[in-house]
């Protein structure tokens, strides 16, 4: 169970990214640039006036980055959860692919190249759903191929 200022974090965090991402945030930022352009005349472009906006964003900024970082690491483990349920719950999709987020780079790309390999086996496919993984897609392209050489010696010895 999380600590109390962990859940009061996260719950702010929750907030602000969601007002954040609204018309009315946005329209609340263009009106304060609008407001402080406006200004410029009566503090006569000043630097004091420029360091206003300057030190206000950067510190804006600052603490933005760490509220979308957290939005976007507690998105990213709800969608590999729902992702992990779906493969857990499909009879044909492999179960290796679970908890895959948590790999290398480089193990990645073994990866990649496997499902790439995956692709050009059944590439000759009509049918997209017919094979379901890369074992099922090996063996199903032996299988063709098995037929392929079947299907020519009959034709050899029809000849």
């Amino acid at each position: 169970m999380p600590n109390k200022a962990s859940a009061a974090f996260e719950k702010i965090a929750t907030k602000i990214t969601n007002w954040t991402g609204s018309s009315p945030a946005f329209i609340t930022a263009f009106l304060i640039i609008l407001v402080w352009g406006v200004m410029g005349p009566v503090f006569k472009y000043s630097d004091t006036w420029q360091l206003v906006i300057n030190t206000s964003t950067t510190i804006i900024t600052f603490l933005m980055v760490f509220i979308i970082q957290k939005s976007q690491n507690k998105d990213s483990k709800a969608v590999h959860l729902k992702l992990n349920e779906l493969i857990a719950a499909s009879r044909h999709a492999s179960n290796r692919m679970v908890d895959i987020e948590d790999l290398t780079e480089d193990e990645l790309n073994v990866l990649h190249k496997f499902y790439q390999k995956l692709s050009d086996i059944s590439e000759d496919d009509q049918d997209i759903h017919h094979s379901h993984s890369i074992d099922a897609a090996e063996d199903l392209q032996k299988e063709k191929n098995s037929y392929k050489r079947v299907k020519k010696s009959d034709n050899v010895e029809e000849n």
